[in-house]
């Protein structure tokens, strides 16, 4: 089934690069999303997609310590 849906060209463009930083095409992104919303996908994919976020995603203090504190700051709760 196709569907479609309406956007401007920035989020579009960014949604591409998305998609491709993660190894797939755009329109293989929705299809991989509604299959996580659905839990239709195993625990070997949601490990694989996990690993590759942690290595394509920066996260990196520089070594430095981060409190509790500030992890949280900002959060509503």
């Amino acid at each position: 089934m196709n569907v479609t849906i309406s956007t401007d060209d920035d989020l579009l463009a960014r949604a591409r690069a998305a998609a491709n930083g993660r190894g797939m095409s755009l329109q293989q992104y929705p299809r991989e999303c509604l299959r996580a919303l659905t839990g239709d996908t195993s625990p070997e994919e949601v490990a694989s997609e996990l690993l590759n976020l942690m290595e394509t995603q920066g996260g990196h203090s520089g070594g430095r310590r981060v409190r509790r504190e500030e992890a949280h700051e900002g959060r509503a709760g």
